[in-house]
């Protein structure tokens, strides 16, 4: 049983709990519904939730994916509404005010969340290293997503994007999570990003494991995308080093290896999914680690919690020793398909001598 098909089954459960209880507060602000009519639609919710991750798993369609991004959105609109019926009983109880037309914030920042999360930008970040040998610029991604709720249109405008930033760009990075796992990889999905004209580095992070990441591998190969999993490549004054994510059954190199790795007369760059470990890699000598991951939170108020998990959520860092570590906010989202307060993006990192 694949990861996400264990997570999914242990908590729709509570999810349904959780559906039945905030539908009865809901509705008792405008029509208060019997428990059974509550019931009935709490477990419609639940099956809705489930469906298409039993289908997904084996072949995509459009009625189990637009299924899945329902459910997404829901999932996003029932936490707000939970936000928004605290404030409202809150205000009734100290108050006697009824707030109950502040729920139309709901359907009006989902529909901004979901622009937001569906246009994909181009920012632009400065990294000044005193061994630079010349001058060059990165294109960084991290976590497409490409799965049940965004599917074969976001490669497409993936490819576009890469396509435009290619003519000032020596080289693209994805580092992990380019499969969200709510979905089967087919071996010609990513074939839209064989177009692009310059090399596409990829690092493998922990989505791209759930459905089988030879699956991911192969679709990778299939469009001429260059796979580093705990591999090294060099393409001009640029060494490349991608560190595999690991769930404990991957062998992965001991400090001494991921040492050797490193080259004096060259800009090492260590592509890790997780925006840990910045503080031994940067003293191994790696001069800029690439990671993603977070996602910056995604939407408010996760972004508040997000930034007190991660260390480094968002943007890029820089240490004592003159080293980087850039965390991705990504380029697709995670479940819903929506994004407040972050970016959907490419950042071209611009390399220049100190």
């Amino acid at each position: 049983m694949s990861f996400r098909r264990r997570r999914v089954i242990i908590m729709t459960p509570f999810y349904m709990l959780f559906e039945f209880f905030l539908l009865k507060y809901l509705f008792m602000l405008f029509y208060p519904l019997s428990n059974s009519e509550l019931l009935f639609i709490t477990i419609i919710i639940g099956i809705v939730n489930m469906i298409p991750m039993f289908f997904e798993e084996r072949k995509s369609r459009f009625i189990t994916r637009l299924l899945a991004e329902i459910s997404a959105i829901w999932m996003w609109a029932s936490l707000m509404f939970l936000i928004g019926i605290i404030i409202i009983y809150a205000a009734g109880y100290f108050f006697n005010i009824n707030l109950s037309f502040l729920l139309l914030i709901v359907p009006l920042s989902g529909i901004y969340a979901y622009y937001k999360a569906h246009k994909l930008v181009i920012n632009e970040k400065t990294i000044r290293l005193d061994n630079l040998n010349s001058e060059v610029n990165i294109a960084h991604l991290s976590d497409v997503h490409f799965g049940a709720v965004r599917h074969k249109e976001l490669i497409d405008q993936l490819r576009d994007t890469l396509m435009e930033v290619s003519k000032t760009c020596d080289v693209a990075v994805i580092s992990g999570d380019l499969a969200d796992g709510s979905s089967i990889v087919n071996e010609d999905d990513f074939m839209p990003l064989k177009d692009v004209e310059m090399p596409i580095i990829f690092t493998p992070g922990n989505h791209d494991y759930y459905l089988g990441i030879k699956n991911v591998i192969d679709a990778c190969k299939n469009a001429g995308i260059i796979v580093l999993d705990n591999e090294s490549l060099e393409i001009g004054d640029l060494k490349f080093y991608g560190l595999s994510y690991s769930f404990g059954d991957i062998e992965m190199p001991s400090p001494e290896e991921l040492k050797a790795q490193v080259k004096r007369d060259k800009t090492n760059i260590i592509i890790y999914h997780v925006p840990y470990d910045w503080n031994q890699h940067s003293n191994m000598g790696f001069d800029i680690q690439l990671s993603g991951h977070t996602h910056g939170g995604q939407f408010y108020p996760v972004k508040w919690v997000s930034e007190i998990i991660f260390k480094y959520n968002i943007g890029l860092f820089k240490d004592d020793l003159g080293h980087y570590l850039h965390v991705t906010t990504g380029v697709g989202s995670m479940d819903q398909p929506l994004r407040w307060g972050t970016d959907s993006e490419v950042v071209i990192l611009k390399l220049k001598k100190n």
